[in-house]
Parts: structure tokens; sequence; C-alpha cells
């Protein structure tokens, strides 16, 4: 069994890739209506899958964020710790006040980045997660009407009389 949508698309493609073509034809072919629709509900029920991966993405990013502001609050905290023990003589004391400041500054600067970064990243993933569910999704659409299509073609009675199977035309369907 296929561990993801996509690999079930594949092997989709490739049972309507690989299947047999209809004598006297070279755009029609026959496909095993079974193994077909068996691929669909594999597809339809991997779908809950990709979306936990998509909430297990954005769990991962809230994650990245807190860390960075632990992160930031630890540099924080350092930074007033350091200028507390270095009270001395006011020169000192500036000093070490400005340093803390500027550490300050660059943890949230830093902080800022990595929220920016991270929130890049996830709303990227999640542009990209949701695309490609999207798009599986509107090609089981298409393969499910086809199929139907062909369902229902394959059990109306012959009208020439010569007791052939009408055949699936997919120029019919564009």
């Amino acid at each position: 069994m296929a561990s993801n949508v996509e690999e079930l698309l594949d092997m989709l493609y490739e049972l309507i890739d690989e299947a047999k073509a209809v004598p006297l034809s070279s755009d029609r072919c026959m496909v095993d209506r079974d193994r077909a629709l068996d691929l669909l509900e594999d597809i339809r029920s991997q779908f809950p899958v990709e979306l936990a991966e998509a909430k297990k993405l954005m769990a991962s990013r809230n994650d990245y964020i807190a860390s960075a502001k632990r992160e930031a609050d630890a540099i924080r905290k350092q930074a007033e710790m350091e200028a507390q023990h270095k009270v001395s003589e006011s020169e000192i004391l500036a000093q070490v006040k400005a340093k803390a400041h500027e550490m300050v500054r660059q943890a949230e600067e830093r902080s800022r980045e990595l929220r920016r970064v991270a929130n890049d990243y996830c709303e990227d993933a999640l542009k990209r997660t949701e695309e490609a569910v999207s798009d599986a999704y509107d090609e089981i659409k298409q393969s499910h009407a086809k199929f139907r299509a062909v369902a229902n073609v394959s059990s109306q009675p012959s009208m020439t009389g010569s007791g052939r199977v009408p055949v699936y035309d997919a120029e019919q369907d564009q």
C-alpha cells in the first residue's frame, strides 16, 4: 500500500497509462475499474493523513516561535543579571547598561527575524500542501466523473445489437 496521496496518484496514472488499448483504436483503452476505484478510495482515505501532517507543521511552527521567545527571554535575563553584578562605578555601570540594552536589542531583533523566517517557512509549506491537496482532489473528482461516465455507458444496452459493449471515449469528455 502506498504511503501518501502522491504515490497513490502515481499508481492511478500508471494503471491508466499501462492499460491495454482497445482494438482498432489508438486513443482508447480498457482500465480495471475495480482497481481504479480502489486507488481513488485509498487517495480519499489519505486526505486526513495529509491534513494531520499540515497540523503537525503548524504545531512545529508554534514550537519554533516559542523556542525563539524563550531564547530571547533567556538572553535578556542574562544581560540583566550581568548588568546587576557589575554595579560599581558610574562609568562601568553605564557601559554595562549599554551592553545589556544592546544584547536585548539584538535578542529582540533575532527573535523577530526567527519569527519572520518561521512564519515564511510555514506559510510556504502550508501553501504547497494546500495546492497539492487541492490538485489531487481536483484530479480525483475528474477521474471519478470519468469512471462514473464509463460505468453508465457500459451499463446501457447496445444500440447496434452486435453485443459489443461501448468503450469510454476521452475525447467526448473534453
